[in-house]
């Protein structure tokens, strides 16, 4: 399945909350996220700008990987996903075959849907604790998630293609 997402910084979650549920938007999840990243030992993964990830979300489990399509104006990518019933087993497995974690991240996160798009609340906790509250946008196509995040006030301009990667590093500047 296609997936464009974008990240809007500087947002008071409590009032996109708000918004999102005067638009009718639906709630579909709040509880932790846990995710570990994974690269094979040549790093395959990443030199072809995709990611793999094992993320536990509440009591489900997903693994996931994204193949790199473009960055431009949203962060696109090719999503196979699948839920696994053991995380810590699969866990086990991806590490039994080779595949080593490169980053481990935890947050909170709230998620609306709102005609097939999903508007995720999220905030990290722990080694992440220092990146503010943003949210993220994800939806079908780049047109589908600017027009949804202009429902919320936001501008094209607001609407940042970055990954995680890119989110902790912008705010490990403004910290030194």
């Amino acid at each position: 399945m296609l997936e464009a997402e974008v990240k809007i910084l500087g947002i008071n979650g409590k009032e996109v909350g708000r918004q999102l549920a005067s638009l009718g938007a639906s709630l579909v999840f709040d509880g932790p996220i846990h995710a570990i990243y994974y690269d094979s030992p040549d790093q395959k993964v990443r030199k072809q700008k995709g990611t793999f990830r094992l993320r536990k979300e509440g009591d489900r489990a997903v693994l996931t990987y994204k193949g790199h399509v473009e960055d431009r104006d949203a962060k696109v990518r090719q999503e196979t996903e699948v839920t696994v019933s053991d995380f810590e087993g699969m866990r086990s497995i991806l590490e039994a075959l080779g595949f080593t974690p490169w980053l481990e991240m935890e947050k909170h996160r709230t998620s609306y849907d709102l005609s097939g798009v999903r508007f995720e609340l999220d905030k990290y906790r722990g080694v992440y604790a220092y990146i503010p509250e943003f949210l993220e946008i994800e939806g079908p196509d780049v047109p589908s998630v600017h027009k949804s995040a202009a429902l919320l006030g936001f501008r094209k301009e607001d609407c940042l293609p970055w990954d995680a990667v890119q989110l902790a590093r912008h705010y490990r500047k403004d910290k030194e």
